[in-house]
């Protein structure tokens, strides 16, 4: 009779996990290494971050760089951030002055604000790549990003030839973030935070003063909650046609309406920011809205906010 062979080890999750990992990182490695060089639209975010991170694995850090652009809309916190990250990669990082403020369809905020803002941010990036000898720009866009029903900044970028390594080598959402672990990337449990010009309800104009409140906004929640020992997570606030809304992740949201009091005192220290009107309390609402279905919820919602 033949001996049984030894039990086979029995395959945990994290090992499956780690697997899945390695897989993705090496096909997003194949898909970079194909672009010969690179300049990666970088936000500091986990999406181009794992890009970047890539691109210098890949290329080498004399074969990629990269480029984030300065605008009102970006938070000045996550500037330092982002540098702070590009320098743990070794990458060199260039910033570049954007003046999306200047187009009249990103001002406007009609739905399609985004297509403005990358056109004006990936033209400029596509630039720098082009004088200093840069093959290709790259973005963190992947491949849930693609499933989309609105994303009108895809459009600019298709048009401006932009590669999208993640996308391509068939990386979601979760992809990245197992990624980003498994490379130890500083930014893997980072939450996402679109540009301040996201906060803006559709139809509402976007202007300098406006990004500027959101900012101020945003900072005193965050030191309110710390003051009174809540963690949170996402923090928006949200400038509407009428007043605004400051939404929190659940379990901050939850911790809020059991204080006494704290929801009150949240909304009077952004009251107290600048002309903002009456506010409100809310959990926080991710995901974008298609243009078709803002314009639907006009009639039936009197804020208008884009969820992001």
């Amino acid at each position: 009779m033949t001996e049984p062979g030894p039990a086979a080890t029995p395959t945990s999750a994290a090992d499956t996990d780690t697997a899945d990992a390695d897989a993705a990182a090496a096909g997003l490695l194949d898909e970079v290494g194909r672009l010969g060089s690179v300049a990666v639209a970088y936000s500091g975010g986990v999406d181009s971050t794992v890009v970047l991170a890539a691109a210098v694995r890949a290329l080498g850090p004399g074969r990629a760089v990269a480029v984030i652009a300065d605008s009102p809309a970006l938070a000045r916190g996550e500037l330092a951030l982002a540098r702070d990250t590009a320098a743990d990669l070794g990458a060199e990082l260039v910033v570049l002055d954007t003046d999306e403020l200047s187009v009249a369809g990103y001002r406007a905020n009609a739905g399609d604000r985004c297509y403005f803002c990358k056109q004006t941010v990936l033209g400029r990036v596509a630039g720098y790549a082009a004088e200093h000898g840069f093959a290709h720009v790259a973005t963190g866009t992947h491949r849930d990003d693609r499933r989309a029903a609105h994303r009108p900044g895809l459009r600019a970028a298709k048009e401006l030839d932009a590669a999208e390594p993640l996308a391509a080598a068939g990386l979601g959402k979760a992809a990245v973030r197992a990624v980003a672990r498994a490379w130890g990337l500083p930014v893997a449990e980072k939450p996402g935070m679109p540009c301040l010009a996201s906060r803006i309800a559709v139809g509402v104009p976007v202007s300098q003063d406006r990004l500027h409140l959101v900012e101020r906004a945003e900072e005193r929640v965050r030191e309110t909650l710390d003051e009174h020992r809540v963690g949170a997570r996402d923090v928006r606030v949200r400038l509407l046609r009428r007043g605004f809304r400051i939404e929190l992740d659940a379990p901050a949201h939850r911790e809020v309406a059991a204080a006494r009091g704290l929801g009150d005192t949240l909304l009077r220290e952004v009251a107290a920011v600048g002309p903002l009107g009456e506010g409100s309390l809310a959990p926080y609402r991710t995901g974008a809205v298609s243009t078709a279905a803002r314009a639907a919820s006009r009639t039936a919602s009197p804020d208008g906010a884009p969820a992001r």
